[in-house]
């Protein structure tokens, strides 16, 4: 009876693995032919042209920075960090977060989609069918889903990209994705688009800004803080579940 509910797999392997392909493939043409673009020395050179054309046209620029660093996000370009400064740069702290937040979350949702359209599906399948360790990795994040999710997007050694494959390998519900992404995003955000905000002394003083400053002990404690918090409801289940065992 069970057999007759499941929808069989009617994506060519063409249609299954498009979308990663062409991530791949432009990700690599961007890390080639971009890395010159997208970098700190074009952002401090062409810094009086961007606050100019800011200046004359604020919410086109916003509209294109958004658009810029969706695609950046979406195909894995390089300069994701550089983008975040440079909102920082162009719109101060507070809107520069707010932008780079919209912006990482919708290419993030983007590359879910097409991970989860490519090879997300059949993969989710193999683990479900799969016993042993992968089926109790798999349960496991199953069942702590939304704790899993902030985990890995407020943990600052997790790359970017692989926090948003790893969900929708796992079959993760894209609005649980979308959430924990945009809040999960928030702290990093804020630090790095601070760190832009005050580009310009940096630039005056001929110095490049330092991106490793979120692994200073007075920003990365914080976090750690709420990546504990975040996997305080799997400590509490885990500890109630040996507790109804012992009864």
């Amino acid at each position: 009876m069970s057999d007759m509910t499941q929808t069989p797999d009617t994506k060519s392997p063409i249609a299954r693995y498009a979308p990663i392909a062409i991530i791949a493939v432009v990700a690599l043409a961007g890390a080639f032919f971009l890395r010159d673009y997208l970098s700190f020395d074009a952002l401090r050179d062409n810094r009086e042209t961007l606050l100019a054309f800011r200046d004359g046209n604020y919410l086109l620029t916003v509209l294109l920075f958004i658009a810029a660093y969706v695609v950046i996000v979406a195909f894995s370009l390089p300069g994701a960090a550089i983008a975040t400064l440079t909102g920082g740069f162009l719109f101060g702290t507070a809107f520069g977060a707010a932008f780079n937040v919209i912006a990482a979350t919708t290419g993030a949702t983007l590359i879910f989609l097409a991970a989860r359209f490519g090879l997300g599906e059949k993969l989710k399948d193999r683990m479900d069918a799969s016993e042993g360790m992968v089926a109790k990795i798999k349960k496991g994040i199953d069942e702590n889903q939304w704790s899993m999710l902030f985990f890995i997007r407020l943990v600052p050694a997790v790359p970017f990209f692989v926090a948003n494959l790893i969900p929708a390998f796992l079959a993760v519900p894209l609005y649980r994705f979308v959430v924990s992404t945009f809040i999960g995003i928030i702290p990093g955000s804020l630090v790095y688009t601070s760190v832009g905000a005050g580009l310009g002394e940096v630039f005056a003083a001929g110095e490049t800004p330092d991106l490793g400053i979120i692994f200073e002990p007075h920003i990365l404690l914080p976090i750690l803080g709420l990546c504990a918090l975040s996997l305080l409801p799997v400590v509490i289940k885990a500890v109630t579940g040996k507790k109804d065992l012992l009864k």
